[in-house]
């Protein structure tokens, strides 16, 4: 009998269609049974590894349950726990869209709650198990740092060390095969397995899938460029994020144009995902990762705001101008307001925003070569790399949000701490939701308030005026927050979104609020 490995992961879903990706322990066709009809797809493989997505097409009602086969053998759904189930995009769109990032897969034993929390992801799909239908999320947005490829937890480092002694990367990930295990550990519990296969999902990286301050600026690419080890961790890194992640971002008609699962399925398995990643990596124009969606009167765009960076000395971009052209015109397309993913926030605490202005000036030169240099270096230390560290994309974004009339509503993560900013002009608001699972020391979140709510604000805009840099197109507050503990926050349409923490299987409200 064929396992399955890794699923059944509930993808990509609209109005008529639903799409179940899954991973399985050998070859097989596999087969989803839902409302008395069949739907099939034979697996592809690469570097060992088998996968499918199946399309349930032409649909006109929620289905009840559905079952899993591989080759006539039934796996899905385990005893002991409610059906998975599939509710379709509701005629007047969205309802409630959940949203986090950053979550560690770490044990979850008295030592590592207290090391890192409660898994509020884990706790919400205890939750949803037995929550009325109101409480259910239409789509559930993972915002970056779905698997730490840098950080592995304990069980993944034995994985490592049984496979490799004292090769490069010590304590990181190296190829596609512990890339796959790390996917493994990450979503198959049994409350994250059970609520991924009924929640459809929506997913976009952030650095740690691949490595702390990834693309941070073209130094650092020179860097890991001399790295030995480097360019099989991206390669593999950007292969395994296509596989495990973007695949079921994609609807049934945009995989079917797919030329890269196009070469999968016909047998060309990991060569062609190889070859495909060097070249993402290496020539950023050549794939889009970032992807939209019309989610009824609201429309989703998820941006890529890590592969897509430029990142040239005196003219840095969060977004080269091919990306910066796609995101213009999907965010002009009809729409009564915007949802717009991005894992790294576009509004931090004003000071902070200062900060990073500042250092980029200086990076680019401003002071000299010396504090060029110098500038460089801090920028790497302390992650400064947001889109405040990306000026001109951030003031070209700024002013096309304020010119649009409409609510934009920027979901986002990475910075460990959870809260709510308005612009002062537009309806441009920013909402944090991070970490999931893996909180800031106490030490750090004492810091973080003092440097980045208290004296940053003071002077941010002092050093960033001292600089040279122009004020931003409009100013903004943090209205709500920080938060600091684990959480999961809900965004219910049109204008009220929650916070939630957790306590072992209890999910409780942080704070919630509406967006005025």
């Amino acid at each position: 009998m064929t396992a399955l490995v890794v699923g059944p992961m509930l993808r990509y879903v609209d109005s008529v269609s639903a799409s179940i990706w899954v991973e399985t322990a050998e070859p097989c066709t596999v087969a989803i049974e839902a409302d008395g009809r069949t739907y099939r797809s034979p697996t592809f493989t690469v570097h060992g590894h088998h996968y499918a997505i199946v399309d349930l097409v032409e649909l006109s009602q929620d289905i009840a349950s559905y079952t899993v086969s591989c080759d006539g053998e039934q796996v899905w759904p385990p005893a002991g726990r409610p059906p998975s189930r599939i509710r379709l995009l509701p005629d007047e769109g969205v309802r409630r869209l959940a949203f986090g990032s950053c979550r560690t897969s770490v044990p979850h034993d008295a030592f590592h709650v207290r090391t890192h929390g409660d898994d509020v992801l884990r706790a919400y799909g205890e939750h949803l198990a037995q929550a009325g239908e109101d409480e259910w999320p239409d789509l559930l947005l993972l915002l970056g740092d779905q698997v730490y490829a840098d950080s592995p937890s304990p069980d993944m480092l034995a994985f490592i060390r049984s496979r490799r002694d004292d090769t490069e990367p010590q304590g990181e990930i190296a190829d596609f095969e512990e890339y796959a295990e790390l996917y493994r550990q990450a979503w198959t519990e049994t409350e994250i397995r059970w609520l991924l296969s009924t929640v459809p999902t929506a997913m976009i990286f952030d650095d740690h899938d691949l490595r702390d301050d990834w693309n941070t600026s073209q130094p650092w690419r020179e860097q890991m460029a001399k790295t030995p080890w480097w360019q099989r961790r991206v390669v593999a890194g950007l292969g395994a994020y296509w596989v495990y992640q973007h695949l079921g971002n994609l609807s049934p008609a945009e995989r079917a144009e797919d030329p890269l699962l196009a070469k999968l399925m016909a047998g060309d398995g990991g060569a062609a995902l190889d070859a495909f990643a060097e070249k993402a990596d290496a020539e950023p124009g050549s794939n889009r990762w970032s992807y939209a969606r019309d989610l009824g009167t609201a429309r989703l765009i998820m941006v890529d705001t890590r592969c897509a960076r430029q990142l040239t000395p005196g003219d840095r971009r969060m977004l080269d101008a091919e990306e910066w052209a796609w995101l213009e015109e999907e965010v002009r397309k009809p729409a009564e307001r915007l949802i717009i993913g991005s894992s790294i926030p576009f509004l931090l605490p004003e000071g902070v925003h200062g900060v990073q202005n500042w250092n980029e000036a200086l990076a680019d030169g401003k002071w000299g070569p010396l504090v060029r240099r110098w500038s460089e270096t801090i920028r790497q230390a302390i992650d400064l790399e947001h889109w405040a560290a990306f000026r001109r994309s951030f003031e070209d974004l700024a002013k096309l949000l304020i010119a649009l009339g409409k609510p934009a509503y920027i979901l986002s993560g990475d910075v460990h701490y959870s809260y709510l900013a308005k612009a002062d002009r537009g309806q441009v608001f920013q909402l944090v939701c991070s970490p999931i699972r893996n909180p800031l020391s106490r030490m750090l979140r004492w810091a973080n308030v003092f440097t980045q709510f208290s004296v940053a604000t003071l002077v941010g805009s002092l050093l960033a005026r001292l600089a040279g840099v122009p004020r931003p197109p409009f100013r903004w507050r943090i209205t709500k927050g920080p938060w600091f503990q684990n959480a999961l926050a809900t965004l219910d349409l049109p204008n009220t979104v929650t916070w939630y923490g957790s306590t072992g299987e209890v999910v409780a409200p942080i704070e919630t609020t509406e967006l005025r």
